[in-house]
């Protein structure tokens, strides 16, 4: 066959270029020993090109189609709906079209065929594109099946597969078009079958979907098939559908359904034996794979033929073991508010700061809590901290010890009480010990300041690690956890007697409203501040409405009031501008380096709020507080023991409002440290762009620390391995992590064992005590955010950047969060109503729709 046509046979998973990643996979299963594929062949993607080369203003639309967002769903039909037009017109050169057609000849003229598209974005690791083109069966004659190679060429651009391909970064013009045609089939039974359990991801389970006939029904939607799990080559479960139709091959071409005879209709597609064979068949394509797979079948006359195999882009990767035992793992990001894919720079990093050793899967780092959860001593302390935290992951790890087959049995070590191994010993509420704390900090990061400007090449890579031996020390300085956990025991501690006394559910909430050394909700009141200052300049206001990058401070000074504003912004970028979204990861972009993303907030701050806001925010909080403490002493005394229950309250009162600001301020000294990291590290990224060919700065960001330290020694990047990371990285970052992943893959979910709030209320995790209706604004990107007061704030999660926000919302709803992570504290401190740990809270609930949240119950209830 020449250029335009390649037979099956001629194939391999090397040539997606060629013939797309469907054509590519089929090519290789083909080689596979005991793998029977339907015969046929590729039509190229030089076929494609050839054809696009005389298709007037192709690539005029090609053009503009880049520029287009993935939302601009009118601008992308009208332009899919030209291109698709221009190729359908455009004439086959005729050495083509007898290329498409001369392998026809070979069959007898009453085959048919399938005719299906292969797109070289298609059935990848990291984008399956399934279901984005055409595909078309029972096709007959050369005429039907050349005009229906068109047709998959042209449904490259419809809407759908170009808004995919925006969403995911891809350039329209690096995707070409392959076809394949293939001898049709009459299959008793057809299906899909993952090596993987698609909804546990499980990868020691295969799942078998069947029904009669050809696959296209199930495929569609209009029939439910028979579904088989099999593990360890044994049927494990069955659930026989009622099937009503069947798909089959029209004489004149193309599918007909016909239903299925009634003593026919609960008889399953499969035998039991059929099931095992085929799940055999996948796990040895996935052996030669190398990865879970996906497979379309057919069962003819008892032998199975494949007729299309692509990775499962939807599992989240295992972390790597050094052994083959079972292992259980907890998320990290669940418990720092920053579930996003972080880049290889980023986990490195954190990696070496943090103190348990940590795991990377996906993107993401998870803690191996197998070892503590195996030993009965510290089993119980294990869930119930990381439960207090987050009841899911506590539900999921509790679910794993009850199987009681999976974790090894290990001897006991003796009796632990809790994750930190003690219990946090008794401290006086000192102001003095927290200031004390602060100026440590403060004095340590002028320090690395000054001497970090002296340092570059491999002596900058000793000097940093050797300072993120002293950012430990302060992070896991005993006295700074003594204060912090002092605060949650005694908070914890005000809940549970408080409730058991007088009644009061999360008692302790309003008594952290306004507590001092909060620098995060600090930093909120310092952005109403800002607001102040740039509030009496109405040019100044106008010129921040239409900015569009990040230079705009030095073009303010010519601004009536531009100065003395540009200052307040400079001034707020000095104490706080090393923060961001997703903070914890050293490559995200910080306010310093993109103040822009600051402008929204101000706007709306002087939009939103008056003169002085932030002082009388404060000051109410701190009334509010002062005058619940009042009442909860008074109904106190009232009490029997009274005065002795008062004086105990009173005194973890003092503790809390002492100490629990301080909560926020170790990650607030790790932050700032690695910004300035981040600056040292990006000049020896400039000097290898100058001299080592690295492509840009930020490329740096998908090397490790020690790689990048290995580039800087020796001048000399793998811009190779860099590419190769861009791409595993975006095919992370469109996977969510799992709170709890086993060894085996699977994502183990837990529940709230409990009922909350009124019958259909989504339930979570109640964090600030109160009750609120407002309307949702569903914001996953703060930079969106577009709030008025007494909006309810619904997103994923919120970490310390976020907290500028909270100045105008009335309450809070997120995905992932825990009693002391840092949404919760803020919600605390400054009264809002909050609950979080609301599994898909951002997909139920709708953006403008009424809501009201029930942050002492725990539920959230979509209003009519």
């Amino acid at each position: 066959m020449n250029s335009f046509v390649l037979g099956l046979g001629e194939v391999d998973a090397t040539q997606v270029d060629l013939v797309g990643g469907k054509g590519a996979h089929l090519g290789e299963l083909s080689r596979i020993d005991g793998v029977s594929v339907p015969a046929g062949y590729c039509v190229t993607t030089k076929a494609f090109r050839r054809v696009m080369l005389d298709a007037a203003s192709f690539e005029d639309h090609l053009g503009r189609l880049s520029s287009l967002s993935p939302d601009d769903r009118d601008a992308i039909r009208a332009h899919g709906t030209e291109i698709r037009r221009i190729i359908e017109g455009a004439p086959v050169p005729a050495e083509v079209a007898e290329a498409i057609t001369r392998p026809l000849t070979g069959f007898d003229e009453r085959t048919t065929f399938a005719v299906r598209s292969s797109a070289t974005a298609e059935d990848l690791p990291s984008a399956s594109f399934a279901g984005q083109h055409d595909s078309y069966l029972n096709v007959v004659g050369p005429a039907s099946v050349l005009e229906h190679v068109r047709r998959c060429w042209a449904s490259l651009f419809t809407e759908r597969a170009l808004t995919y391909r925006l969403r995911h970064g891809l350039d329209h013009r690096e995707v070409q078009m392959a076809v394949i045609v293939q001898q049709m089939v009459s299959p008793q039974a057809a299906g899909v079958l993952f090596t993987a359990d698609p909804v546990s991801s499980n990868r020691t389970v295969v799942s078998v979907e069947a029904t009669v006939g050809l696959g296209e029904a199930l495929v569609s939607g209009v029939v439910s098939p028979d579904v088989y799990t099999v593990r360890d080559g044994a049927v494990a479960t069955r659930s026989i559908a009622s099937k009503l139709l069947a798909a089959s091959a029209a004489p004149g071409g193309g599918t007909v359904q016909h239903p299925i005879e009634p003593e026919l209709q609960d008889q399953p597609a499969l035998s039991e034996e059929q099931v095992v064979r085929l799940a055999g068949l996948g796990r040895q394509v996935e052996a030669h794979f190398g990865c879970p797979q996906d497979i379309e079948w057919c069962l003819v006359d008892d032998d199975i033929l494949l007729v299309q195999s692509r990775p499962i882009t939807t599992l989240f990767p295992i972390p790597t073991a050094a052994d083959a035992d079972n292992h259980v793992y907890v998320s990290v990001g669940h418990q720092q508010m920053m579930t996003d894919a972080m880049t290889p720079l980023g986990l490195s990093l954190f990696r070496l700061t943090a103190l348990p050793p940590m795991h990377e899967a996906g993107g993401r780092l998870f803690v191996d809590v197998t070892a503590p959860l195996a030993s009965p001593a510290s089993r119980h302390a294990v869930i119930e901290v990381l439960g207090a935290s987050d009841p899911l992951i506590g539900d999921a790890l509790q679910a794993v010890v009850d199987r009681g087959d999976f974790l090894p049995s290990l001897a006991d070590k003796g009796p632990t009480t809790g994750a930190h191994g003690h219990a946090p010993a008794p401290i006086d509420p000192d102001p003095t010990i927290v200031a004390a704390l602060v100026e440590d900090n403060e004095a340590s990061v002028a320090a690395l300041e000054r001497e970090i400007r002296t340092q570059s090449g491999a002596a900058l890579f000793d000097f940093v690690l050797t300072d993120i031996e002293e950012l430990k020390r302060l992070m896991f300085d005993p006295q700074s956890s003594q204060v912090y956990m002092s605060a949650m025991d005694a908070t914890s501690w005000l809940n549970d007697q408080l409730q058991e006394w007088l009644g009061e559910k999360n008692a302790g909430d309003v008594l952290t409203q306004s507590v001092p050394n909060n620098v995060t909700s600090e930093m909120g009141l310092a952005l109403l501040d800002v607001a102040d200052a740039i509030r009496p300049y109405p040019e100044v206001i106008e010129f921040l409405q239409r900015i569009e990058t990040d230079d705009f401070l030095d073009e303010m000074a010519e601004l009536t009031g531009g100065p003395s504003s540009r200052d307040a912004i400079a001034a707020f970028l000095d104490r706080y501008g090393m923060r961001c979204v997703g903070e914890i990861d050293i490559t995200r972009p910080r306010w310093s380096e993109c103040p822009s993303a600051l402008v929204p907030v101000i706007l709306g701050n002087i939009k939103n709020f008056e003169h002085g806001a932030g002082e009388r925010r404060f000051e109410h909080g701190r009334q509010e507080a002062w005058e619940w403490e009042r009442q909860l002493l008074e109904r106190l005394r009232a009490l029997p023991d009274g005065e002795q229950k008062a004086g105990a309250t009173e005194r973890m009162i003092d503790i809390v409002r002492t100490f629990i600001g301080y909560r926020e301020y170790p990650k607030y000294g790790m932050v700032r440290r690695y910004f300035i990291y981040k600056q040292a590290l990006l000049g020896e990224a400039d000097r290898l762009v100058r001299t080592a060919g690295l492509g840009e700065r930020e490329d740096i960001f998908f090397l490790t620390f020690e790689e990048l330290r290995e580039a800087v020694q020796t001048s000399q990047v793998d811009t190779a391995l860099i590419a190769r990371r861009k791409e595993s990285f975006r095919s992370h970052q469109a996977l969510a992590p799992p709170r709890v992943l086993t060894s085996d893959g699977e994502a183990v979910i837990g529940a709230y064992r409990r009922d909350a709030g009124p019958l259909g209320a989504l339930v979570g995790l109640p964090v600030s005590t109160g009750t609120v209706e407002g309307r949702a604004r569903v914001i996953l990107d703060m930079a969106d955010a577009d709030l008025e007061p007494g909006d309810i704030l619904v997103t994923a999660y919120t970490d310390p950047s976020w907290s500028p926000l909270f100045i105008t919302i009335a309450g809070l709803v997120t995905e992932v969060g825990g009693l002391m992570t840092h949404g919760a504290v803020i919600a605390r401190e400054y009264g809002l109503p909050a609950v979080v740990g609301v599994e898909h809270a951002t997909q139920t609930i709708q953006d403008g729709q009424q809501i009201r949240v029930s942050g002492t119950d725990g539920y959230v209830e979509v209003l009519a």
